[in-house]
């Protein structure tokens, strides 16, 4: 079964993990090949290549330029006709309102792949809403709960986000070296969060429970993630300044966007990304659990489905005084990070094992209805 993936392609997150994560997997399910159709070209793009995909170029599209959208509309129309493609699956709503009708068009049935929780407020919700897809794939049973807010009677199937588990390990000499390129003591406990640059996740959070630990000297704050838009380097610089108020500056490191993720990962003691509105699913978890390390969240949305604790801690959100105390729990009991970190691997293969999980979209992809609903 030959499947085209149709995204964006202009950002780089969980939805874009996974998909490197699918094109790096070929043979975990040997019967599901899979080609990219993105509009953007950027970071996405060349990995997908460098990992021996096949991607496929539409054009850029702004919404608000409808000439864009066309003839982005054109390039998919043009690439389905092909008749290479069995299914074609659209991730997320931006791209199943874009592209939804053109592939209805094609006879080709139509899977949508939510990665958010939906209401059916926002423009592309709605949008998207004029067609109905045959089938939507839900990155968890939290988001699988939303979908009917656009698309009621679709047939769902929870299928969580394929995630590449194999942890990197490093030497002590490496492990001393990765601390040392972002200016940290050997012996120091990371804190880290790797995420994007929203306030959602939690970051203001993260510091305000840092700085009632100021009295510590053990401790140390990477933040991974770097701003994509506009809005988000000026959050960025909120956070540098909040850093500097709260008098932790000295101890937070700003890592930026990295291509290196998991050996930082591999670097750290504890992953902490303190939401303050619920995580659809949370890939960024799993890598974190894949890497070995105790999560601390706030327990609300699809996180509550990803850490429990035999491999983490769960906090209630905006609190910083209760993630002050888990932290300090955490990095007081040497015995207790062991034990969640041991805990933590075969947490993250549960979830997310890439060859489970492609053998579940396959299923799914088998078994859906035949013939497109139509709009």
């Amino acid at each position: 079964m030959r499947i085209l993936h149709v995204y964006s392609g202009n950002l780089f997150g969980g939805i874009e993990a996974m998909l490197l994560a699918i094109a790096r997997q070929p043979a975990a399910c040997a019967d599901l090949g899979s080609e990219f159709a993105l509009c953007f070209e950027g970071r996405l793009s060349r990995e997908l290549t460098a990992a021996g995909a096949r991607v496929h170029q539409l054009a850029e599209v702004r919404a608000s330029r409808p000439q864009t959208v066309h003839r982005a509309r054109r390039a998919l129309a043009a690439l389905v006709a092909s008749g290479r493609f069995d299914r074609v699956i659209c991730h997320a709503s931006w791209s199943h309102a874009i592209f939804g009708a053109v592939v209805r068009r094609a006879g080709i049935p139509l899977v949508v792949w939510a990665h958010d929780v939906l209401d059916g407020k926002h423009w592309t919700e709605r949008w998207a809403r004029r067609t109905p897809p045959d089938l939507a794939i839900c990155n968890s049973a939290f988001t699988a709960t939303s979908v009917g807010a656009i698309h009621s009677g679709v047939p769902l199937v929870v299928v969580h986000p394929p995630v590449d588990a194999s942890p990197i390990r490093l030497s002590s000499l490496e492990r001393a070296t990765v601390r040392a390129e972002l200016d940290t003591p050997a012996n120091a406990m990371v804190v880290v969060q790797a995420s994007r640059m929203e306030s959602w996740k939690g970051h203001g959070v993260l510091l305000d429970a840092l700085a009632q630990m100021r009295d510590r000297d053990d401790w140390m704050c990477w933040q991974v993630g770097g701003a994509q838009r506009p809005r988000e380097a000026a959050y960025l610089e909120s956070l540098r300044d909040r850093a500097r108020e709260l008098r932790i500056a000295d101890r937070v490191r700003f890592a930026g966007q990295r291509a290196d993720v998991p050996r930082l990962l591999a670097a750290a003691d504890v992953h902490c990304q303190p939401n303050t509105s619920p995580e659809p699913f949370g890939v960024a978890f799993v890598e974190a659990l894949a890497a070995g390390l105790p999560v601390v969240t706030s327990g609300l949305g699809g996180a509550i489905e990803i850490v429990d604790d035999s491999c983490g801690l769960l906090v209630p959100p905006s609190d910083p005084s209760a993630l002050a105390a888990a932290l300090q729990q955490l990095l007081g009991d040497p015995s207790l990070r062991a034990r969640l970190g041991m805990r933590a691997g075969v947490r993250a293969r549960e979830l997310s094992d890439p060859v489970t999980q492609l053998q579940r979209l396959h299923a799914a992809l088998v078994n859906m209805p035949a013939v497109p609903v139509r709009a």
